[in-house]
């Protein structure tokens, strides 16, 4: 396999009329969508963790009731066990909100955006970054991925 040329491949080199500020503006707006990837992912931790919960709560429920609780056993059935997190909706309710009135938005924006400025080349501020940082000729240090042998 041969190496990339010393610099980053065409799709992470900057357009020809890209200028400085723009780049960095699209590395802003890239950071800003993956800050909000973490959170969607905290929010999908919350779904899974929350549905765990309730099916630990209804363990602890069975075993109340064969410990001779049937009382408290029936309270946390009727109580907890299925209830709502916040009025009208389950976590699953929750998530696909989020994803359906920001997440998914934001992401068409962020995209739509970077193909209008910059010919939908993404991380370039990343990329500029990636060549003002590396050592040239170092081998842990090479522009990009081997290509393949043609």
């Amino acid at each position: 396999m041969q190496e990339h040329p010393d610099g980053p491949d065409r799709q992470h080199r900057r357009p020809d009329g890209v200028d400085d500020k723009t780049v960095e503006a699209l590395g802003a707006l890239s950071k800003a969508l993956e800050t909000t990837e973490r959170a969607r992912g905290r929010l999908y931790d919350f779904h899974q963790m929350t549905g765990t919960a309730d099916f630990q709560l209804e363990h602890a429920a069975d075993l109340l009731a064969e410990a001779g609780h049937p009382e408290w056993a029936e309270k946390i059935r009727a109580e907890i066990i299925g209830r709502n997190v916040i009025p009208g909706h389950w976590t699953f309710q929750i998530v696909e909100r989020y994803d359906d009135t920001y997440y998914r938005p934001f992401r068409e924006l962020e995209t739509a955006c970077t193909q209008e400025l910059a010919q939908g080349r993404r991380h370039l501020y990343e990329a500029e970054l990636k060549e003002a940082r590396r050592t040239p000729g170092h081998p842990a240090h090479v522009a990009g991925p081997p290509l393949p042998e043609e």
